[in-house]
Protein backbone atom coordinates (compact mmCIF):
# COMPACT_ATOMS: atom_id res chain seq x y z
CA UNK A 1 0.00 0.00 0.00
CA UNK A 2 1.42 3.37 -1.21
CA UNK A 3 2.13 5.10 2.52
CA UNK A 4 0.73 9.01 1.86
CA UNK A 5 -1.98 10.07 0.34
CA UNK A 6 -0.82 13.97 -1.02
CA UNK A 7 -4.57 15.98 -0.78
CA UNK A 8 -4.29 18.70 -2.70
CA UNK A 9 -7.70 20.70 -3.94
CA UNK A 10 -7.44 22.69 -7.16
CA UNK A 11 -10.20 25.60 -8.37
CA UNK A 12 -8.03 27.66 -11.19
CA UNK A 13 -4.59 27.34 -9.99
CA UNK A 14 -2.97 27.17 -13.34
CA UNK A 15 -0.64 29.91 -12.54
CA UNK A 16 0.75 28.25 -10.22
CA UNK A 17 0.16 24.53 -10.01
CA UNK A 18 2.98 23.00 -12.01
CA UNK A 19 5.65 24.70 -9.69
CA UNK A 20 3.52 23.13 -6.54
CA UNK A 21 3.25 19.58 -8.27
CA UNK A 22 6.92 19.66 -9.40
CA UNK A 23 8.25 20.22 -5.72
CA UNK A 24 5.43 17.56 -3.76
CA UNK A 25 6.57 14.77 -6.72
CA UNK A 26 10.12 15.15 -6.10
CA UNK A 27 9.85 14.41 -2.53
CA UNK A 28 12.96 12.20 -1.02
CA UNK A 29 9.76 10.06 0.23
CA UNK A 30 8.75 8.05 -3.70
CA UNK A 31 5.95 5.80 -2.64
CA UNK A 32 3.10 8.18 -3.07
CA UNK A 33 -0.18 9.23 -4.22
CA UNK A 34 -0.74 12.80 -5.69
CA UNK A 35 -4.81 13.49 -5.46
CA UNK A 36 -5.57 16.39 -7.28
CA UNK A 37 -9.63 17.48 -6.52
CA UNK A 38 -10.20 19.97 -9.56
CA UNK A 39 -12.85 21.74 -7.91
CA UNK A 40 -14.69 23.25 -11.67
CA UNK A 41 -11.78 25.00 -12.89
CA UNK A 42 -12.40 27.02 -15.44
CA UNK A 43 -8.99 28.13 -16.69
CA UNK A 44 -6.42 25.97 -18.35
CA UNK A 45 -5.97 23.71 -14.67
CA UNK A 46 -7.78 20.97 -16.45
CA UNK A 47 -5.20 20.20 -19.29
CA UNK A 48 -1.80 20.88 -16.82
CA UNK A 49 -3.60 17.93 -14.45
CA UNK A 50 -3.96 16.27 -17.53
CA UNK A 51 -0.19 16.71 -18.87
CA UNK A 52 0.89 15.59 -14.94
CA UNK A 53 -1.22 12.32 -15.38
CA UNK A 54 0.34 11.30 -18.47
CA UNK A 55 4.15 12.19 -17.00
CA UNK A 56 3.46 10.69 -13.61
CA UNK A 57 1.42 8.01 -12.38
CA UNK A 58 1.83 8.68 -9.23
CA UNK A 59 -1.00 11.71 -10.26
CA UNK A 60 -4.44 11.11 -9.84
CA UNK A 61 -6.97 13.91 -10.78
CA UNK A 62 -10.71 13.72 -9.72
CA UNK A 63 -13.30 16.68 -11.03
CA UNK A 64 -16.25 17.67 -9.90
CA UNK A 65 -18.41 20.73 -9.88
CA UNK A 66 -17.58 23.62 -8.00
CA UNK A 67 -18.49 23.44 -4.29
CA UNK A 68 -15.99 25.09 -2.22
CA UNK A 69 -12.79 23.44 -0.14
CA UNK A 70 -14.98 21.12 2.38
CA UNK A 71 -16.40 19.96 -0.58
CA UNK A 72 -13.57 19.54 -2.37
CA UNK A 73 -11.85 18.06 0.54
CA UNK A 74 -13.95 15.98 1.71
CA UNK A 75 -14.81 14.21 -1.96
CA UNK A 76 -10.93 13.78 -2.16
CA UNK A 77 -10.64 12.29 1.72
CA UNK A 78 -13.64 9.70 0.29
CA UNK A 79 -11.04 8.12 -2.37
CA UNK A 80 -7.91 8.35 0.21
CA UNK A 81 -6.47 4.99 0.99
CA UNK A 82 -3.12 5.20 2.24
CA UNK A 83 -2.37 5.50 6.31
CA UNK A 84 -1.39 9.26 6.04
CA UNK A 85 -2.71 11.68 4.41
CA UNK A 86 -0.68 15.07 3.48
CA UNK A 87 -2.37 18.10 2.93
CA UNK A 88 -1.16 20.42 0.10
CA UNK A 89 -2.62 23.04 -1.91
CA UNK A 90 -2.21 23.98 -5.46
CA UNK A 91 0.11 26.91 -5.22
CA UNK A 92 2.47 26.19 -2.06
CA UNK A 93 5.87 24.66 -2.44
CA UNK A 94 6.99 21.41 -0.61
CA UNK A 95 11.11 21.63 0.55
CA UNK A 96 12.19 17.94 -0.64
CA UNK A 97 12.06 16.08 2.33
CA UNK A 98 8.79 17.51 4.14
CA UNK A 99 7.10 14.16 3.99
CA UNK A 100 9.59 12.25 4.95
CA UNK A 101 10.28 14.45 7.85
CA UNK A 102 6.83 13.94 8.94
CA UNK A 103 5.72 10.51 8.34
CA UNK A 104 9.14 9.60 10.38
CA UNK A 105 7.31 11.54 13.23
CA UNK A 106 3.85 10.10 13.09
CA UNK A 107 5.55 6.75 12.88
CA UNK A 108 7.68 7.14 16.10
CA UNK A 109 4.92 8.60 17.80
CA UNK A 110 2.15 6.53 17.48
CA UNK A 111 0.02 8.96 20.34
CA UNK A 112 0.33 11.97 17.88
CA UNK A 113 -2.93 12.19 15.19
CA UNK A 114 -1.26 14.84 12.91
CA UNK A 115 2.33 16.85 12.53
CA UNK A 116 2.27 20.26 10.90
CA UNK A 117 5.95 22.14 10.68
CA UNK A 118 6.87 25.99 10.07
CA UNK A 119 7.46 27.24 6.65
CA UNK A 120 8.51 30.58 4.75
CA UNK A 121 5.79 32.51 3.51
CA UNK A 122 5.99 34.36 0.01
CA UNK A 123 3.54 36.16 -1.65
CA UNK A 124 1.73 36.01 -5.24
CA UNK A 125 4.56 36.45 -7.12
CA UNK A 126 6.88 34.15 -4.64
CA UNK A 127 8.66 36.85 -3.02
CA UNK A 128 9.28 36.52 0.95
CA UNK A 129 6.89 37.81 3.30
CA UNK A 130 7.74 38.93 6.90
CA UNK A 131 5.52 39.59 9.60
CA UNK A 132 2.98 36.78 9.44
CA UNK A 133 2.72 34.01 12.39
CA UNK A 134 4.52 31.40 12.60
CA UNK A 135 2.77 28.23 14.20
CA UNK A 136 3.96 27.64 17.96
CA UNK A 137 3.37 24.90 19.60
CA UNK A 138 0.04 23.00 19.06
CA UNK A 139 -0.17 21.44 22.60
CA UNK A 140 -0.84 25.09 24.00
CA UNK A 141 -4.19 24.86 22.39
CA UNK A 142 -7.17 26.63 24.86
CA UNK A 143 -10.59 26.43 23.39
CA UNK A 144 -11.81 27.86 26.92
CA UNK A 145 -9.18 31.57 26.14
CA UNK A 146 -10.86 34.63 24.64
CA UNK A 147 -9.91 34.41 21.98
CA UNK A 148 -9.63 30.44 21.43
CA UNK A 149 -5.86 29.99 21.41
CA UNK A 150 -6.51 27.93 18.29
CA UNK A 151 -4.27 24.18 17.78
CA UNK A 152 -2.57 25.72 15.00
CA UNK A 153 -1.18 23.77 12.12
CA UNK A 154 -0.49 25.59 8.95
CA UNK A 155 -3.54 23.65 6.70
CA UNK A 156 -1.42 23.04 3.74
CA UNK A 157 1.54 21.64 5.26
CA UNK A 158 -0.33 19.16 7.93
CA UNK A 159 0.04 15.21 7.55
CA UNK A 160 -2.60 13.32 9.21
CA UNK A 161 -3.75 9.89 9.94
CA UNK A 162 -6.68 9.13 7.94
CA UNK A 163 -7.92 6.49 10.46
CA UNK A 164 -8.39 9.61 12.48
CA UNK A 165 -9.96 11.60 9.50
CA UNK A 166 -12.15 8.81 8.91
CA UNK A 167 -13.51 8.14 12.35
CA UNK A 168 -14.13 12.31 12.66
CA UNK A 169 -15.81 12.44 9.52
CA UNK A 170 -13.99 14.78 7.39
CA UNK A 171 -13.82 18.65 7.21
CA UNK A 172 -17.21 20.28 8.69
CA UNK A 173 -19.22 23.68 7.17
CA UNK A 174 -17.60 25.30 10.23
CA UNK A 175 -17.50 29.49 8.53
CA UNK A 176 -13.69 29.91 6.87
CA UNK A 177 -12.27 27.64 9.35
CA UNK A 178 -12.53 23.70 8.35
CA UNK A 179 -8.90 23.45 9.32
CA UNK A 180 -9.24 24.59 13.13
CA UNK A 181 -12.39 23.25 13.23
CA UNK A 182 -10.76 19.90 12.11
CA UNK A 183 -7.53 19.88 14.52
CA UNK A 184 -10.08 20.69 17.61
CA UNK A 185 -11.65 17.69 16.90
CA UNK A 186 -8.22 16.02 15.99
CA UNK A 187 -7.31 16.14 19.78
CA UNK A 188 -9.55 13.48 20.79
CA UNK A 189 -8.25 11.31 18.92
CA UNK A 190 -4.48 12.05 19.62
CA UNK A 191 -1.98 14.68 20.28
CA UNK A 192 -0.62 17.32 17.31
CA UNK A 193 2.41 18.84 17.04
CA UNK A 194 4.65 21.10 15.28
CA UNK A 195 7.59 20.35 13.71
CA UNK A 196 10.19 23.71 14.53
CA UNK A 197 11.56 23.29 10.78
CA UNK A 198 10.64 25.10 7.87
CA UNK A 199 9.48 22.58 5.17
CA UNK A 200 7.89 24.50 2.70
CA UNK A 201 6.86 27.50 0.92
CA UNK A 202 3.53 29.07 1.80
CA UNK A 203 1.80 31.39 -0.29
CA UNK A 204 -0.26 34.29 1.11
CA UNK A 205 -2.61 35.95 -1.60
CA UNK A 206 -4.09 39.05 -0.85
CA UNK A 207 -7.22 38.07 -2.67
CA UNK A 208 -7.44 34.71 -0.69
CA UNK A 209 -10.70 34.07 1.43
CA UNK A 210 -9.14 35.02 4.59
CA UNK A 211 -7.29 38.02 3.49
CA UNK A 212 -9.90 39.43 0.77
CA UNK A 213 -11.66 42.00 3.13
CA UNK A 214 -12.75 42.89 6.65
CA UNK A 215 -15.94 41.16 5.51
CA UNK A 216 -13.93 38.10 5.47
CA UNK A 217 -12.58 38.60 8.55
CA UNK A 218 -14.93 38.88 10.38
CA UNK A 219 -16.72 35.25 8.75
CA UNK A 220 -13.38 33.98 10.36
CA UNK A 221 -13.55 35.50 13.85
CA UNK A 222 -16.89 34.30 14.09
CA UNK A 223 -16.70 30.71 12.75
CA UNK A 224 -13.29 30.34 14.11
CA UNK A 225 -14.57 30.89 17.90
CA UNK A 226 -17.68 28.99 16.70
CA UNK A 227 -15.35 25.88 16.21
CA UNK A 228 -13.91 26.53 19.68
CA UNK A 229 -17.28 26.91 21.45
CA UNK A 230 -18.14 23.64 20.07
CA UNK A 231 -14.86 22.00 21.20
CA UNK A 232 -15.98 23.10 24.62
CA UNK A 233 -19.05 21.49 24.68
CA UNK A 234 -18.05 18.19 23.50
CA UNK A 235 -15.14 18.48 26.40
CA UNK A 236 -18.32 18.95 28.67
CA UNK A 237 -20.08 16.45 27.63
CA UNK A 238 -22.58 18.76 25.97
CA UNK A 239 -24.77 18.56 22.26
CA UNK A 240 -22.13 19.93 20.32
CA UNK A 241 -22.97 22.45 17.88
CA UNK A 242 -23.87 21.51 13.93
CA UNK A 243 -23.10 23.68 10.83
CA UNK A 244 -24.46 23.84 7.55
CA UNK A 245 -22.94 24.57 4.30
CA UNK A 246 -25.02 27.72 3.69
CA UNK A 247 -23.45 29.36 7.41
CA UNK A 248 -20.70 31.11 5.39
CA UNK A 249 -22.54 32.81 2.89
CA UNK A 250 -25.93 33.58 5.44
CA UNK A 251 -22.94 35.16 7.72
CA UNK A 252 -21.40 36.93 4.62
CA UNK A 253 -24.80 38.37 3.94
CA UNK A 254 -25.08 39.52 7.51
CA UNK A 255 -22.06 41.92 6.86
CA UNK A 256 -21.61 43.05 10.36
CA UNK A 257 -20.32 41.70 13.11
CA UNK A 258 -24.01 42.78 15.18
CA UNK A 259 -25.80 41.17 12.77
CA UNK A 260 -23.78 38.13 12.77
CA UNK A 261 -23.74 37.45 16.44
CA UNK A 262 -27.95 37.93 16.12
CA UNK A 263 -27.90 35.14 13.28
CA UNK A 264 -25.65 32.75 15.16
CA UNK A 265 -26.90 33.37 18.79
CA UNK A 266 -30.20 31.30 19.02
CA UNK A 267 -28.03 28.29 18.60
CA UNK A 268 -26.27 29.23 21.61
CA UNK A 269 -26.88 29.38 25.13
CA UNK A 270 -27.06 33.29 27.33
CA UNK A 271 -23.44 32.53 28.91
CA UNK A 272 -22.00 31.22 24.88
CA UNK A 273 -23.58 33.98 22.98
CA UNK A 274 -21.74 36.62 25.81
CA UNK A 275 -18.58 34.67 24.50
CA UNK A 276 -18.91 34.83 21.59
CA UNK A 277 -19.07 38.44 21.08
CA UNK A 278 -16.01 39.39 22.85
CA UNK A 279 -14.19 36.23 21.34
CA UNK A 280 -15.17 36.75 18.02
CA UNK A 281 -14.61 40.56 18.41
CA UNK A 282 -10.86 40.40 19.59
CA UNK A 283 -10.44 37.43 17.24
CA UNK A 284 -10.88 40.34 13.98
CA UNK A 285 -8.56 42.80 15.95
CA UNK A 286 -5.74 39.61 15.97
CA UNK A 287 -6.58 39.15 12.20
CA UNK A 288 -6.23 42.89 11.75
CA UNK A 289 -3.05 43.01 12.88
CA UNK A 290 -1.28 41.08 9.64
CA UNK A 291 -4.50 41.18 7.25
CA UNK A 292 -4.66 43.97 4.49
CA UNK A 293 -7.73 45.46 6.18
CA UNK A 294 -8.77 47.71 9.53
CA UNK A 295 -12.13 47.28 11.28
CA UNK A 296 -14.44 50.15 11.04
CA UNK A 297 -16.59 52.10 12.98
CA UNK A 298 -19.42 49.67 13.55
CA UNK A 299 -16.55 47.44 14.11
CA UNK A 300 -15.07 49.22 16.90
CA UNK A 301 -18.24 50.14 18.71
CA UNK A 302 -19.17 46.66 18.68
CA UNK A 303 -16.06 45.33 20.57
CA UNK A 304 -15.78 47.91 22.87
CA UNK A 305 -19.31 47.38 23.90
CA UNK A 306 -18.44 43.41 24.44
CA UNK A 307 -15.19 44.36 26.91
CA UNK A 308 -17.85 45.52 28.77
CA UNK A 309 -18.57 41.68 29.81
CA UNK A 310 -14.89 41.36 29.82
CA UNK A 311 -15.39 39.47 33.60
CA UNK A 312 -15.82 36.47 32.01
CA UNK A 313 -12.07 36.11 31.13
CA UNK A 314 -9.25 35.36 33.46
CA UNK A 315 -7.03 37.97 34.88
CA UNK A 316 -4.38 36.96 32.70
CA UNK A 317 -6.72 36.74 29.63
CA UNK A 318 -7.90 40.07 30.27
CA UNK A 319 -4.40 41.67 29.68
CA UNK A 320 -3.62 39.61 26.56
CA UNK A 321 -7.34 41.10 25.72
CA UNK A 322 -6.45 44.53 26.83
CA UNK A 323 -3.06 44.01 24.67
CA UNK A 324 -4.97 43.46 21.08
CA UNK A 325 -6.65 47.00 22.04
CA UNK A 326 -4.16 48.94 22.53
CA UNK A 327 -2.03 47.90 20.00
CA UNK A 328 -5.04 48.33 17.47
CA UNK A 329 -6.13 51.46 18.96
CA UNK A 330 -2.38 52.70 18.24
CA UNK A 331 -1.89 51.54 14.83
CA UNK A 332 -5.20 52.92 14.00
CA UNK A 333 -4.19 56.36 15.33
CA UNK A 334 -0.77 56.12 13.29
CA UNK A 335 -3.27 56.24 9.84
CA UNK A 336 -4.83 59.10 11.10
CA UNK A 337 -8.58 57.01 11.40
CA UNK A 338 -8.89 58.88 14.66
CA UNK A 339 -12.58 58.14 15.45
CA UNK A 340 -12.11 53.71 14.69
CA UNK A 341 -9.47 54.29 17.54
CA UNK A 342 -11.55 56.46 19.88
CA UNK A 343 -14.34 54.46 19.36
CA UNK A 344 -12.47 51.47 19.94
CA UNK A 345 -10.74 52.40 23.20
CA UNK A 346 -12.37 52.47 26.24
CA UNK A 347 -10.92 55.13 29.23
CA UNK A 348 -9.29 53.38 30.99
CA UNK A 349 -7.03 51.48 28.02
CA UNK A 350 -6.31 55.32 26.77
CA UNK A 351 -3.09 56.01 28.78
CA UNK A 352 -1.84 53.04 27.44
CA UNK A 353 -2.93 53.42 24.21
CA UNK A 354 -0.92 57.29 23.71
CA UNK A 355 1.94 55.54 25.37
CA UNK A 356 2.18 52.74 22.41
CA UNK A 357 1.59 55.21 19.54
CA UNK A 358 4.08 57.63 20.79
CA UNK A 359 6.56 54.72 21.13
CA UNK A 360 5.78 52.99 17.67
Amino acid sequence: MTAIDVLIPAFNAAGTLDDSLASITAQSVEDIRVLVVDDGSTDSTPEKLAAWVARDPRVTVLRKENGGIVSALNYGLAQCTADFIARFDADDIAYPHRLARQLAFLRAHPEHAAVGCDVDHIDEHGAPLAGLPHPGPAEDADPHAIPAREPYLIHPFAMIRRDAMVDLGGYRYVPNSEDSDLYWRLEERGRLHNLPERLGQYRVHQASISSASALSGRVMAVGSQLGALSASRRRAGATDLNFAETDAPQLKAAQTLPAMIALIAPRLTDAETKRLRLAAGIKLLELAHYRPYEIDASDAAFIRAALGEWDIATPENRGHIRWHVVRTAARLIRKGRIDEALGLTPPAFLSRTLIRTLLG
